[in-house]
């Protein structure tokens, strides 16, 4: 009896030691998901909170990440709804979620710190940097695909969401491969003329960023651009390594009912759309554009300014990089980003330096505006 008594006891210890542990754990957690608020800003948050709540109900959003950062100080960085819904898994600030065409933004900067290194020149024919890129019947440009009027096609078939190029699970073995997609179909129309989105446009710069670094896409983005960051929640979303803290990923069915995700392969499409992250690694990188800490100022204006087509109309977009005007009159740059599986919005007020990102884990969310009405809300304390 004595031997069952002393081991009961020693069980009890152990007990009260782990639920001790893992009130720790709890109490740290809670500390990540919802850090320490400035007073200043505590009305603020919550009144986003409200509207970030209201925007999930209304379409059923399972998870959802945001994260504001003012004159370069995060004030705000909170998880909300699930990562997994089967397993109520929360979402926390530390969860990735695909960032889709946010990864041309990231992209942008490789191709910003070439440019800077005189390695790459925007006018030049892409086929100096890709020579099996086959020639067209008009020369086409860096700057002009970068810019999205150079006529390369975007995916094919129906509207994004069910084209089945968007919806690819094949695999890619490299950028060059990619490329076999779309590389002999005809431009649209003469460089310049239009403006005509296309993701697999920025497949291409990723071809120029390899031919100009002489490195594999990947590897160079790593080392030149999420590494000296610090986005250490940024990877390639590659679908069979074990990935901490990676989303689980959600659809809607024709009812409107919640599906797991169709399986897809963003091996076709890396710089255009094949990155998952947090957002609070947008914002060290909204940060980083804002305060010019990587690329010089000179090379980031380049990035962010408006291209035109030949007629003198302003795009509204640079390389990597939408502009426009919030509803209170504020000036932005940022990028949106649909992916299969998650939806997200990146915005930095340069005149405020107020910088946002959400981010969530469903397709096909509509933001309608209100990463824009949370800049302003913030822009304004």
């Amino acid at each position: 009896m004595h031997f069952y008594k002393q081991d009961f006891i020693k069980l009890f210890f152990f007990s009260f030691l782990c639920l001790s542990l893992s009130f720790s754990g709890i109490a740290q957690q809670q500390i990540v998901q919802e850090p320490g608020i400035e007073k200043a800003y505590e009305g603020t948050v919550e009144t986003a909170r409200y509207m970030i709540d209201t925007l999930m109900r209304s379409q059923n959003i399972p998870g959802m990440q945001v994260a504001v950062s003012i004159k370069g100080k995060t004030i705000w960085s909170e998880g909300f709804g699930y990562a997994n819904l089967e397993n109520k898994v929360p979402v926390w600030p530390s969860t990735k979620m695909r960032i889709g065409s946010v990864s041309k933004t990231l992209t942008s900067v490789a191709l910003g710190k070439l440019v800077s290194e005189g390695k790459v020149d925007l006018d030049a024919p892409v086929q100096k940097y890709v020579p099996n890129f086959p020639k067209k019947k008009y020369e086409i440009t860096t700057r002009q695909v970068a810019g999205h009027i150079a006529g390369i096609r975007h995916y094919k078939g129906t509207s994004e969401p069910e084209s089945p190029e968007f919806l690819s699970s094949k695999p890619y073995k490299d950028v060059n491969e990619s490329l076999d997609i779309f590389k002999d179909d005809p431009l649209l129309f003469k460089p310049g003329e239009k403006f005509h989105y296309s993701t697999f446009g920025w497949t291409i710069i990723s071809a120029v960023v390899e031919g100009a670094s002489k490195e594999d896409y990947l590897k160079y983005m790593r080392e030149n651009v999420i590494e000296p960051l610090h986005m250490d929640a940024t990877v390639a979303d590659k679908v069979t390594p074990i990935i901490l803290h990676r989303t689980s990923f959600y659809d809607k069915n024709e009812e409107g009912e919640l599906v797991n995700a169709p399986y897809v392969d963003n091996s076709n499409k890396w710089a255009g759309g094949g990155y998952i992250g947090t957002a609070e690694d947008l914002l060290k990188f909204g940060n980083a554009m804002l305060y010019a800490t990587y690329l010089d100022r000179e090379t980031v204006d380049l990035l962010w300014k408006s291209q035109k087509t030949t007629d003198g109309k302003e795009t509204h977009y640079g390389l990597g990089w939408f502009d426009g005007t919030s509803p209170k009159g504020n000036f932005w740059v940022g990028h949106s980003g649909g992916s299969v599986g998650g939806t997200t919005q990146f915005i930095v007020y340069p005149d405020s330096e107020v910088v946002i990102a959400i981010t969530s884990n469903l397709s096909g969310v509509k933001y309608n505006n209100i990463q824009l009405q949370l800049a302003d809300l913030f822009a304004e304390n």
